[in-house]
């Protein structure tokens, strides 16, 4: 009977900690996506689908593959999922129709729309090094461990995206930022 409540409990602290974290998923899972809030909802279930298959980690303190940070595996499965997305062949598969937005009473709604644009433009890679560099705040080393990659590549791309983005945005970012 032990047990029974060890898993009820078990599976309350997932859904506590799903429900706490699922909205900065989402947030990372959309600029991730270049703004496809469709996909981003994808990613933030198969991140948490994972997460709760890997959740009984969290009760075994002495083992080896612990989870010692639950919301730092969750962002690191959330970027490799979306990685993953993208080196498959049907992610290169678009809707027909697109329907109207609704416009955001935000004041800065161009600015953000103008920065989702140019981010969809960068490769996947680079759009993963730019937003967990800049959009969570990680170091390079992170965000080098997370994409699996050597701290030079993810500062050489970050560079160059950065650079990229730049270009992009010209001068309609300094219209966009005067406002």
């Amino acid at each position: 009977m032990g047990t029974a409540r060890q898993r009820a409990a078990s599976e309350e602290e997932f859904v506590a900690f799903a429900t706490a974290r699922s909205g900065q998923l989402y947030r990372s899972a959309y600029f991730l996506t270049g703004g496809d809030a469709h996909l981003a909802e994808d990613l933030v279930q198969d991140t948490l689908g994972q997460m709760y298959t890997q959740w009984h980690r969290l009760q075994r303190p002495s083992w080896a593959g612990r989870i010692d940070n639950p919301a730092g595996y969750a962002r690191t499965v959330l970027v490799r999922a979306y990685l993953s997305h993208h080196r498959r062949r049907s992610s290169a598969e678009r809707p027909s129709q697109v329907l109207p937005e609704v416009p955001a009473p935000e004041q800065d709604a161009a600015l953000r729309l103008a920065l989702v644009g140019a981010l969809a433009q960068l490769p996947p890679r680079d759009r993963a090094v730019v937003v967990l560099r800049y959009w969570e705040d990680r170091s390079v080393e992170e965000t080098a461990a997370i994409v699996k990659d050597s701290s030079a590549a993810v500062r050489t791309r970050c560079s160059r995206a950065l650079a990229r983005l730049r270009s992009l945005l010209g001068a309609d970012l300094a219209e966009l930022v005067a406002r």
